[in-house]
C-alpha cells in the first residue's frame, strides 16, 4: 500500500466527521453580501470560499507533497462546478494549480510555484454568504501518486519553471491541466483536460482509471491507461487552450467543448478564427460519435471593451434537458451564455473538417454556414456582463433549478502574471481576488 494511499484513507475519515484536522484549522470564513437586483436576470445570493494555506490543505491529501507554498491560498477550484445531490452542495475541480508568466530576456516562460500540487476535485457547501470545504479528492495514479498539474510533453507544451522563473522543472507524462467535471451514476467522475486536450476517466477515490487523447499524440511513461480515441484533428489545439468545458446528457453521453478554435493551418488562423469545435462522447462505447461546429459572436458583442479576437473562449457547458446545452462565450472580463441543441444532423465527425489537408479550414472560414458547415444555431440566455454583482473569469456553470444557475469563477490562486506576483522573500503577492459562488435567477426558466 502506498503512503499516498493510506493518506487519502485517514483524510476520508476525518471528513466523514468534519474536515481534515490540517485544513480545518486553515478555514477562516470570508462573505461578501449579495448585489441590488438589475433588470431581468439577477444576484440572488453570494458566498466567497475563506483564506486556507495551500500547503496545509496539499499535505493533508498527500502528505509531504508540497514543502513550500510561497503563502498561496487553495484557490483556482472554479475551472467547473456540477451539483452534488444536496441543496447547497457542488463538486468543483481545481486546475493545474498556481501558475503564470513571467518574461526573462524577452521570452514569457510559465512559471509553477508550487509544483507539488495535484489536482483535487473539491466538494463545496453554499452556506449564507460562505463557501464551505465538504471533502477533497486527490487526482492519482494506478500506482497512487500524484498526477500533477506539470506539463506532460517536451516539445508540445509549455517548458515549466520555478515561481521567479529562474530554474526549469521536470515535465511530468502524468500530468493533467484538468477543467470540467461531471459526476457519473456509479459515482466515478468524468474531467477534461487542456494539455492533451483529454478527457479523463476517474474513479471516486480519484484515481485516473483512463484518459482519452487525440488519435496520434503518442503521450509515453504515464502511470494510467492512455487510449488514442479522439479525433487527431485536435492535435492543432492552441497551447493551453484545449478542453475547457464538460457536460453530461441525460442518456450519459459526455459533451466536450474547446476553449478555442484549432490551430488551423497556423496560429494566425486560429487566432482570427471565430469557429471551434465541441465532441459528444459516449462512454457506453467509449468512443466519440459526433463534433460539431460553434461559432463565437464577434469579440465586441461578447465584450464590448475588447477588439482581440483570440480572446474569445467557451469555459462552460451545462446540460438543461434533452440534447439542449446552455454554453458560456466569455473573454475575461465578460460572458454571456447561448442555448444550443446537439441535433445528429449537424455532426462533423469524420468528414472534410476533420482533416488538416482541408483548405481552406473550418477555422479559416469566415461565414462556415455559407460554406455548408452545419454550425450550431444558438439562442442567447443572458448576457452576465449586465447582471450586477457576478464575478469576472467564470469558468463554471451549474444548473439549480429551472430558472436559477450557480456560477464560479476562476481566481487563479490570487496570482497575477509578472515578476511582481512575489516578493523579495518569495511570497505571494495576493491578487485579492477570491473564489466565489454566485446564483443568478433568469428572467425566463430554461
Amino acid at each position: 500500500m502506498s503512503p499516498h494511499s493510506a493518506g487519502r484513507r485517514r483524510v476520508r475519515r476525518c471528513v466523514a466527521t468534519g474536515l481534515p484536522l490540517a485544513l480545518a484549522a486553515a478555514l477562516v470564513a470570508a462573505g461578501t453580501a449579495a448585489a441590488a437586483p438589475s433588470q431581468g436576470a439577477r444576484v440572488i445570493r453570494t458566498a466567497t470560499l475563506g483564506d486556507i494555506p495551500l500547503g496545509a490543505f496539499s499535505n493533508a491529501l498527500l502528505p509531504g507533497s508540497v514543502d513550500d507554498d510561497h503563502e498561496v491560498k487553495l484557490g483556482g477550484i472554479g475551472s467547473d462546478i456540477y451539483p452534488a445531490g444536496r441543496k447547497g452542495e457542488f463538486w468543483t475541480v481545481s486546475d493545474r494549480g498556481p501558475n503564470g508568466q513571467i518574461k526573462v530576456d524577452g521570452t514569457k516562460r510559465r512559471t509553477f510555484p508550487v509544483p507539488g500540487f495535484d489536482p483535487v476535485i473539491v466538494k463545496i457547501r453554499v452556506s449564507g454568504d460562505t463557501v464551505d470545504v465538504l471533502d477533497a479528492i486527490p487526482l492519482t495514479t494506478s500506482s497512487g501518486k500524484a498526477v500533477t498539474g506539470l506539463p506532460d510533453q517536451k516539445g508540445r507544451d509549455e517548458a515549466p519553471y520555478t515561481y521567479d522563473a529562474k530554474t526549469p522543472l521536470s515535465y511530468n507524462p502524468n500530468g493533467l491541466d484538468t477543467e470540467g467535471i461531471v459526476r457519473a451514476a456509479d459515482g466515478t467522475f468524468w474531467l477534461v483536460d487542456e494539455y492533451g486536450p483529454s478527457l479523463v476517466h476517474v474513479s471516486a477515490r480519484g484515481q485516473v482509471l483512463t484518459r482519452y487523447v487525440p488519435k496520434g499524440l503518442g503521450l509515453t511513461g504515464a502511470d494510467y491507461p492512455v487510449v488514442e480515441a479522439l479525433p487527431s484533428i485536435f492535435l492543432h489545439c492552441k497551447i493551453n487552450r484545449g478542453f475547457e468545458g464538460l457536460a453530461q446528457l441525460p442518456d450519459g453521453d459526455l459533451v466536450l467543448a474547446l476553449q478555442s478554435p484549432l490551430s488551423l493551418p497556423d496560429t494566425d488562423a486560429g487566432n482570427a478564427s471565430r469557429t471551434t469545435r465541441l465532441l459528444r462522447f459516449s462512454p457506453r462505447e467509449k468512443a466519440v460519435t459526433d463534433e460539431y461546429a460553434y461559432r463565437f459572436d464577434p469579440v465586441n458583442v461578447v465584450d464590448p471593451g475588447e477588439d482581440d479576437t483570440s480572446e474569445l473562449k467557451i469555459s462552460s457547458v451545462t446540460a438543461v434537458g434533452g440534447d439542449r446545452l446552455l454554453v458560456e462565450e466569455r473573454t475575461d472580463k465578460a460572458a454571456r451564455l447561448q442555448l444550443v441543441r446537439l441535433g445528429r444532423e449537424s455532426s462533423i465527425l469524420g468528414g472534410p473538417w476533420d482533416d488538416d489537408a482541408t483548405s481552406p479550414s473550418l477555422e479559416q472560414l469566415d461565414d462556415p454556414a455559407a460554406a455548408g458547415v452545419p454550425v450550431l444555431a444558438k439562442r442567447l440566455v443572458v448576457d452576465l456582463n449586465k447582471v450586477d454583482g457576478v464575478q469576472q473569469k467564470i469558468e463554471g456553470i451549474a444548473r439549480v433549478n429551472h430558472d436559477t444557475l450557480a456560477l464560479i469563477n476562476d481566481n487563479d490562486f490570487g496570482m497575477t502574471d509578472g515578476a511582481g506576483a512575489f516578493d523579495a522573500q518569495g511570497r505571494l503577492v495576493d491578487s485579492g481576488i477570491k473564489t466565489t459562488v454566485t446564483y443568478v435567477r433568469l428572467s425566463e426558466g430554461l
